[in-house]
Order: structure tokens, then sequence, then C-alpha cells
């Protein structure tokens, strides 16, 4: 059904001041080691003309996946690239992390109990990105069979070593989560057998022991996925796709609550993980997770973001009382993106989650991932911007920090977000979404404005377009013209399945 949105910024309430860093990201261990992580989709997969073929079961994950080279951080395209987002939190993290020795020795051995090794030179080109592009850095540390059993408490004899060599280099570690999304227990990389009850004892010592020795880290948790209240496609009933999806996988798996129980150590931030569903390649084991490709705009697809959001803001409330939100990744679907997480499509949910979180809460976002897998903002080892790098962009040059009630309620064809000017310029910025891919919306505009429309030549297009010129690098790494166009006062068109951010 056609819309009509009318703008009226003059009288617009202020709802909050959100963080500077709303849009930030992931570099995963995996990809700083080296390490397994999701195979690549086929160009005609991700065009929609090849269907993937369906996982046999978990024991199938395997074929998924394949072994990458570590990421080469001082990739000047990279840097370049990256640096263009201004200032944004960096979280190194993954399962992966959790099972990480860090050989600052140079030994070049891998303990027994752990799956992998950190080199000094590798964690140094981690805190000279860091330091590149004016970002803070969090981590998660080493919590698996090789650093102790399950009957014995965590020690900070790995931890220790990667807090001073990031202080002593300069780069300090800004916060720390203990160990990522603990709640899929022993999955996660823990000592076998390992409980709840267990990760609050030793959330509980890694925290004090930051607290005496970095008191100026701030301390983020518990960084769970897939809790007790996801859905998906099946239905609001279904214990599916909501938060984190691959949790659900699993049989051994405990709620927030559990985790939280009988700590004493208070967060500073309280974290969760959000994805949208299961990728195709999880599909045929949890298919009540996983949504279509012609879902991906609907209002029950879009609305997931928000419903993950509303439901951590009572945890949040519960264990961090007053303190900020973060969801420490963030991305299309679970299982390295949906075969569409590369192309236009996925742009909607993106922008979508960006306006709507920030209209519920303050916090930082951090996409998974900066350059690893499909939903990544750059594609892997080229580092070629895909359209969600552009969309982000655009949102951190032109979204500012105070968030305004729009006045129009969110539905099909009309998703409507306000924020102040990035420039600190007096003014308001209005992104408009409209997800009807049938449908024109009619803006009614009341004064002049700039126009920044985005759209492409099919949803699945690998390139987005704004204001009608392709967004393509013009060299090897020099960004195409990101300029506005006028737009005076009076009726603007939103043609389907395009979304426009107005300078007004």
């Amino acid at each position: 059904m056609p819309q009509v949105v009318k703008l009226a910024p003059e009288e617009c309430k202020a709802l909050r001041t959100v963080d500077e860093r709303l849009m930030s990201y992931n570099i995963e261990m995996a990809e700083v080691t080296g390490g397994t992580f999701w195979k690549a989709y086929t160009p005609g997969q991700i065009a929609g003309t090849e269907e993937f073929p369906p996982s046999k079961g978990l024991a199938d994950m395997a074929n998924s996946m394949q072994v990458y080279p570590p990421i080469d951080l001082y990739n000047e395209k990279l840097r370049a690239l990256a640096r263009q987002f201004g200032p944004v939190w960096v979280r190194v993290s993954g399962t992966w992390a959790s099972k990480t020795y860090y050989d600052f020795e140079g030994t070049g051995v891998t303990p027994e109990g752990y799956q992998n090794r950190l080199t000094k030179e590798q964690w140094i080109g981690v805190l000279d990105f860091v330091k590149a592009v004016d970002a803070k850095l969090i981590i998660s540390v080493a919590n698996c069979p090789g650093l102790h059993s399950v009957d014995e408490p965590w020690n900070p004899s790995q931890a220790e070593k990667i807090f001073a060599l990031s202080k002593e280099y300069g780069v300090p570690i800004d916060a720390a989560e203990f160990m990522n999304e603990p709640n899929m227990l022993m999955l996660s990389g823990a000592p076998q057998g390992y409980t709840a009850a267990d990760y609050a004892r030793d959330q509980d010592l890694f925290f004090a022991w930051v607290r005496k020795n970095y008191p100026e880290t701030i301390l983020v948790g518990p960084c769970n996925t897939g809790d007790d209240n996801t859905m998906g496609p099946g239905g609001e009933k279904e214990k599916s796709a909501h938060g984190g999806g691959i949790a659900n996988l699993m049989g051994n798996v405990a709620s927030c609550d559990d985790l939280m129980a009988g700590t004493q150590e208070k967060l500073d931030v309280y974290s969760y993980h959000y994805y949208n569903g299961i990728s195709e390649r999880l599909a045929s084991i949890m298919p009540a997770s996983h949504w279509q490709a012609g879902q991906a705009t609907t209002e029950e697809y879009m609305a997931v973001a928000g419903k993950s959001c509303r439901a951590n803001i009572p945890l949040r409330d519960k264990y961090c009382p007053g303190g900020q939100m973060w969801v420490t990744e963030s991305g299309d679907a679970g299982g390295g993106g949906d075969t569409w997480a590369s192309t236009y499509l996925d742009v909607f949910r993106t922008l979508n989650e960006l306006g709507e979180f920030a209209t519920l809460t303050d916090g930082v976002i951090f996409h998974n991932t900066l350059a690893a897998s499909d939903y990544a903002f750059l594609a892997r080892e080229v580092f070629d911007p895909r359209p969600n790098y552009f969309a982000v962009l655009l949102w951190n040059r032109l979204m500012g920090t105070t968030v305004y009630d729009s006045g129009e309620p969110l539905r099909e064809g009309a998703r409507v977000f306000v924020h102040s000017r990035r420039d600190g310029q007096e003014g308001k910025v209005y992104l408009i979404i409209n997800n009807s891919t049938t449908d024109a919306t009619t803006v009614e505009l009341p004064k002049d404005a700039v126009r920044y429309t985005l759209s492409a030549d099919s949803l699945r297009a690998p390139v987005m377009k704004l204001n009608g010129r392709e967004l393509k690098l013009t060299g090897e790494y020099e960004l195409p013209d990101l300029s506005g166009e006028a737009q005076p006062a009076g009726t603007l068109t939103v043609e389907p399945a395009t979304m426009v951010f107005l300078v007004v």
C-alpha cells in the first residue's frame, strides 16, 4: 500500500544522545592468526541463480568452511577504507579467541589444550591497525582446556600477556568481554564439562583481575547469543532465529540468567549477539530459523533487530542498570551470512538496525565482520567495498548523535529515522527506508534539502547506486563521489526498494 510521509523537522522531540562509535565492527581472531572460517559463496549463489546445496547435519558444517591465511592488517587499501568510517570500536574475538595461545615468546608451539597460536608480531599488527584507524579496542581472552580444567578456576597467566603487551606498546585494551558466546558453554571452547556456574565464577575472577590491574578497561558481558526469547520466520512461539541462531542448534545452552546467576563483579556494559537468522549453510539443520531472500524486505524480517533489542533491554536493566548496551556481533545470518549478504538486499536490514537500535537505547553495534565472509563490509583479501560499506559510511558521515522521534510509526514503505546532523550544523537528517518492492512512498518536504538516494539495478545486485551513480572505487582505494543532490521543498517520490537520506 503506498505510504505518505510528512516531514516536520521543527516538531521532532529529542529521544537521546547515542555513542559516536555506534557503527563499529569485528575482526575475528581467526583472521588475525589465520584459521578456519566460512567458505565463500559462488557468484551464482550470490546472484540467486544457483542453489546452495543443503547441509546434511552438524557434522557436515566442516564442508561449509575452509582454512584462510592471516589477514594483512598493514594493507594500505584496507586501512584507507577502514579510516573512512571515522572513530569506531574494533572487536577481536570469536570462538577462535577462547582457544588461542599467546605465543609472545616465539616458541612456535601450540600447547596441548589450545587450538591455535597468536604471535607477538600478529598482535602488534592488530595494535598498529587500531591506532591507524582511530579505533578503540575490545577483546575476549583465552578460556579453554589448555589454560585450566573444569575443576580449576580460570587464571590470568594468558590474559596478562596480551594486556601487558598492549599497554606497553601504547595501544591499551579499552574494553574486554570474558569469552565469546559463553551460553554455548564448552562448545565455545571452554573446558570439558563447563557449566554456567563455572562461567559465573570465572567471569568474576577475570573482571576482578582486570579491575585491580587495568582499572581503565571497560568490562562487558555476558556476550550471549540465541537466548530464550528467540524467534524467526516460523512464528514468534518458535525458539529460533531472532538473536543468534547457532546457539539454538546446540542442546546444552545456558540463558543469560544462568550465566549471570550469583556473579559479584558488575558489568560496565551489557552485551549480546544479534543475527537475523541462520544462513543457507545451516538452513537444512534449522529450517525454522532461515529466511528466504524474498522475505528480506518484509516487515516481519525488518522487525527482528528491534525485537532482539527490546528482548535484551530488561536483561541490561537487570544486570547493568543505567549502562550502555552493545551488540558485539551483528549480521544478517549466523553461519557467515546469507547468499545475499554481500548485495544491495542486505542494506535495508543494516540501516534499519542502526536506526531502530538508536531509537531504543544507547550503545554500539559491532558488524560482523570488517573483511571476512559474505557478511563483511569488504571482500576478503581484495578488500573491495560491498553495498553495506557505502551505506554505513553515509550513515557515519550524515547521522549525528542526537536521536529524534520521527512522529511516523514504522511500517512497510515508511521506516523513518531522524538524527541531528553529523557535521554539527543546525538541522536534521532523515533516513527513509522504502522496503516495499511494489509501491512508491510520497514524502512531503517542508523545506529545501540535500538528498542521498540509494538504489540498485536489482535487489541482489553486488553494486549499489547513490543518486543514480554506481558506488565503486575510482582508483586503488579512492572513494567515488558521495555528494548529495539539491532537493527542493515540495513532494519527493521514494521509489520501491530504495532508501534516502535527507539533510534538512
